[in-house]
């Protein structure tokens, strides 16, 4: 039993590393983790989002401070996502249901990771404000029925749009996962939360890797080690969601 939570306790470590060297809260790959364990959806979805406010808000302090944040592409974002994060978090999936749709979502940082590569943009455009608003009302409902951030959602979603460079989607994310993590959370509240009897511990962990992630995310070899050994960590869990009774 110790070496099953030494083990999670240093893949927990792995996840908030590499995350928020991305921009990223690291919710998806929590959830992955967790599943693995076979936590149950009750305490995966408000575990996930109490971790994300810790790494996100680490992440994004340190993108902010090298002026990567821009406002008037995250405000039309967040403007449609947090309320419908908040009804997201008033929802109660069935179980299956619930681990269907979580395991689908864990295959999108997987290509992220493996495949969707550092795209190079060249030049910016100029975001459309509807569309801004649909694509941040969607991952918001989506984000706080899960318990998930979104950023892994939005993130190659704006690349290909050619809204921001990777910095600045780095930066957008790490917000845009705060808000909608603080949002969901909050919807929860209503429904009654339940968190592990170990969550400090995971806080701790979880920060303390979300931290060393955002100072030393540019070394190219360790995060190119890191996304394979984290890419196949989600597959696992995605396959045991998908298809098995765990």
């Amino acid at each position: 039993m110790a070496e099953n939570f030494m083990l999670f306790y240093f893949l927990l470590f792995l996840v908030a590393f590499l995350y928020a060297s991305v921009g990223h809260g690291g919710a998806s790959g929590y959830l992955a983790l967790m599943a693995i364990f076979s936590v149950t959806p009750e305490v995966m979805k408000p575990t996930a989002l109490m971790l994300n406010l810790f790494v996100s808000l680490t992440s994004f302090i340190q993108y902010y401070r090298g002026k990567h944040f821009k406002w008037k592409i995250f405000v039309p974002l967040a403007i449609a996502s947090i309320p419908m994060s908040f009804i997201g978090g008033l929802l109660v999936l069935d179980g299956t249901i619930y681990k269907k749709i979580l395991g689908l979502l864990l295959l999108i940082p997987v290509v992220r990771f493996l495949i969707f590569k550092n795209p190079k943009i060249d030049e910016t455009k100029k975001p459309d404000i509807i569309l801004s608003l649909v694509i941040g009302g969607s991952i918001g409902l989506l984000s706080g029925m899960i318990g998930i951030g979104g950023g892994i959602i939005l993130s190659p979603i704006i690349l290909l749009l050619k809204w921001t460079d990777q910095k600045q989607t780095a930066a957008i994310s790490a917000m845009f996962i705060f808000v909608n993590s603080l949002a969901g959370l909050t919807g929860q509240l209503t429904k009654g939360i339940h968190f592990s009897a170990d969550m400090y511990w995971y806080v701790i962990i979880a920060f303390a890797g979300g931290l060393c992630g955002a100072y030393f995310g540019a070394l190219r070899f360790k995060q190119t080690i890191l996304k394979n050994i984290l890419a196949s960590v989600l597959l696992l869990a995605a396959y045991k969601l998908l298809f098995t009774h765990a």
